[in-house]
């Protein structure tokens, strides 16, 4: 009798160009930590989040095992498709811009159509939006996209955890993102951690 082995998973990671790039950069860092990482990490970079991204964290963003980097023009990557093995997506940080192309429908890059193919499959989107305040516009997309099947995860840090850095800080919201996708975080727990 053969056995299959479970299949490991692959996720998409896109960065928009909303400021937040640690947040993406300390997550990449943490899903190839763990103990039974991703095969894969599809990385997209929308136009200005490499900019934002070189800003913020002070260095170029190089790929490195399992991450791959995709471009965001093109659709020829397999997670264009609903016939892909890839799972979850996760846009961290995740613009208001982008948000309101998915939530009407808008795949004009492979960031917007992968979040499409999520959605239409009934796969994971989670979207880390880091913005404040929201307007109305912003609410109604976040709506939108919510009743569409996505989990909106505001980049809001935790404190119950008595963060100490702002290292410490950061890794709350990654932690969640974490937790969200499915994955095993090992992250400080309310009233279940010593």
């Amino acid at each position: 009798m053969r056995t299959t082995e479970p299949r490991r998973r692959k996720i998409v990671l896109a960065i928009t160009g909303a400021s937040g790039s640690v947040y993406s950069q300390k997550l990449l860092e943490k899903l190839q930590q763990l103990k039974s990482p991703p095969e894969e990490i599809a990385v997209i970079f929308s136009e200005t989040a490499r900019e934002i991204w070189e800003a913020e964290t002070g260095q170029k963003y190089i790929a490195s095992f399992p991450a791959k980097e995709y471009g965001n023009k093109s659709f020829y990557a397999p997670f264009a498709s609903g016939s892909s093995h890839f799972d979850t997506m996760i846009i961290c940080p995740a613009s208001m811009g982008t948000i309101g192309r998915i939530a009407n429908g808008t795949s004009d890059d492979l960031i917007a159509r992968s979040a499409d193919v999520m959605l239409k499959e009934r796969r994971r989107l989670i979207l880390v939006p880091r913005e404040a305040p929201y307007n109305l516009i912003h609410i109604n997309n976040l709506k939108t996209v919510t009743e569409a099947g996505a989990i909106v995860c505001p980049a809001s840090p935790s404190f119950y955890s008595n963060p100490k850095t702002i290292d410490d800080l950061i890794m709350t919201v990654v932690d969640r993102i974490i937790d969200l996708a499915g994955f095993d975080s090992n992250g400080f727990r309310w009233m279940e951690n010593d």
